[in-house]
């Protein structure tokens, strides 16, 4: 598939930190519990680390006890892909940033209690966070 943001990975490796580059280019984890985003709680925007596409309104974000920042919806269905992976012996759906094809993380069918019922389990080395700014007014 083609993106509308490509590079080699020499071109990733010169815009990511390595850790960055091993999940969001490699479609490595992060450890669970670790991610700087995990209780970030405030209203705002997060995008892809790689490219900077919008993907999830803090809204949509939820405590689902995973490990891991957790969203019940993309901030509109285009701008992730869900791919099929059957890695690791189970069948699970990986997210990808529709912009650049970098891994995000998985979602699954168990966000129960959330209007979607799904849980974009995602990895804080992948995302960017953005505060919504407060009007003084």
């Amino acid at each position: 598939m083609t993106y509308e943001i490509e590079h080699d990975d020499a071109g990733w490796r010169a815009r990511l930190k390595p850790a960055e580059f091993a999940v969001l280019r490699e479609a490595a984890t992060e450890r669970p519990w670790s991610g700087a985003l995990l209780k970030e709680d405030r209203a705002g925007l997060y995008s892809c680390k790689a490219c900077g596409n919008e993907l999830f309104k803090a809204g949509t974000k939820f405590d689902s006890g995973c490990g891991w920042p957790s969203f019940y919806e993309s901030i509109r269905p285009e701008a992730v892909e869900l791919i099929e992976d059957l890695s690791l012996g189970a069948e699970r759906t990986e997210v990808r940033c529709a912009r650049c094809g970098s891994h995000l993380g998985h979602v699954f069918p168990d966000g129960f209690g959330t209007p979607t019922g799904d849980r974009y389990c995602m990895n804080s080395l992948s995302l960017d966070f953005v505060p919504e700014v407060e009007s003084t007014h």
